[in-house]
């Protein structure tokens, strides 16, 4: 799962350099052959993206470099921790629902894959089956019991 957000990262990162060094440079020489930079749309564009292309290529490199710090090595078992699957009983809707902590590169709400760093991803990290946990989101306190854990040692190989 993580060398796939790798992959996926250092794809984009590829793309975005190839702007930035060869497709941005080429536009703002053709803005500047047009004349007037003051009044020149072309090079406003170009110069904005510029900056845009620069700042993504910044975050991605940043995470990068924290994925590379991920160790599997330390994620707890018997914890709910990233790639845990968590089934959760909510107290208020009366009815049981499946979690799966991912990266938020990996959040898909419709398969319940959340991220760690979600308001219930945080409140589950650590806790343990049998534990009841109150999270604050932003729809007010919702109310969980942990049923069943299966953290990323338990989970078959892919």
């Amino acid at each position: 799962m993580t060398q796939d957000i790798v992959n996926k990262l250092k794809a984009e990162i590829k793309v975005l350099e190839e702007e930035l060094h060869v497709e941005l440079p080429r536009a703002l020489k053709v803005a500047r052959e047009h004349g007037d930079l003051s009044e020149n749309a072309d090079y406003d564009a170009a110069k904005e993206r510029q900056g845009f292309v620069n700042a993504r290529l910044g975050q991605l490199k940043k995470r990068l470099a924290e994925l590379s710090m991920v160790s599997f090595d330390k994620i707890p078992e018997g914890k709910v921790s990233y790639g845990s699957e968590v089934t959760v009983y909510d107290f208020a809707k009366e009815e049981t629902i499946v979690y799966k902590l991912v990266m938020s590169e990996d959040v898909d709400v419709s398969k319940g894959h959340i991220s760690t760093t979600s308001p219930i991803g945080r409140a589950l990290m650590g806790k343990e089956e049998g534990d009841e946990v109150d999270v604050q989101t932003p729809g007010g306190t919702k109310s969980f019991e942990i049923t069943k854990l299966l953290t990323i040692h338990d989970q078959p190989k892919k």
